[in-house]
């Protein structure tokens, strides 16, 4: 369990989070697991990157420094479930982590705001339910870039590789002033069309407004200079 002074546990970090071994074995085998079925990159990267937007995410709309931790917990934890089974991964990471979260003494409410994230960060049943759920969504759905594709063959990509393959710079910026979110997109066109990134983004970037709306933001999406949304 989390220490503290005169009896008091300290807040339970991501740094904490992150030095579990369960949590450290879940992420690792849950990228392997994915890597055997072809999926682009979840492990290490993505997990510490997602965390760090969401943490951002939080601070830069002015909300507290704890939410933004707590949003930073969920980012790292949000595909722990890959671990069983792509399908119902949200869930299952949400049913995987709460032992965790409990034994390093997290308070039960605040628990409760980390697995609502987890549970909801998937475009086929999530939907944004708190805050740091919202910046779970935006951080994860944002996150397509060259260096996920596993594939060194652009032979054989398929078009979730072949889109991932084509952007070579993703940038989510966050406007507290302006409530704005905008997520900044340079796509080689000669690898794969803007038509063929919203084939299979579409649904997310749909997910992203929806985040933004509950944080009291617009979603704006700009690909190569060019405002589409």
């Amino acid at each position: 369990m989390a220490g503290g002074s005169a009896g008091k546990a300290a807040p339970v970090t991501l740094e904490v989070v992150r030095a579990h071994p369960r949590v450290g074995a879940y992420v690792r085998a849950a990228d392997e697991h994915l890597a055997a079925i072809g999926f682009t990159e979840h492990g290490e990267r993505h997990c510490g990157l997602v965390a760090k937007i969401a943490h951002n995410v939080i601070v830069r709309l002015g909300f507290s420094a704890r939410e933004a931790e707590l949003a930073a917990i969920a980012g790292y934890c949000h595909d722990i479930g890959n671990v069983v089974g792509r399908a119902g991964h949200a869930l299952t990471g949400a049913v995987l982590l709460a032992p965790i979260l409990h034994e390093l003494g997290m308070p039960p409410h605040e628990t409760a705001v980390i697995l609502g994230a987890i549970g909801n960060h998937e475009e086929d049943h999530g939907h944004p339910v708190n805050r740091v759920s919202a910046a779970l969504i935006l951080a994860d759905k944002t996150d397509v870039h060259r260096t996920r594709v596993r594939n060194r063959d652009p032979a054989t990509f398929d078009i979730h590789d072949r889109v991932n393959y084509a952007v070579v710079r993703s940038f989510l910026h966050v406007d507290g002033t302006a409530r704005a979110v905008t997520l900044e997109l340079t796509i080689e066109q000669e690898v794969t069309s803007v038509l063929e990134y919203f084939e299979i983004f579409l649904q997310r970037m749909i997910m992203c407004r929806r985040a933004a709306e509950f944080l009291d933001c617009r979603f704006h999406l700009v690909v190569n200079g060019a405002r589409l949304a």
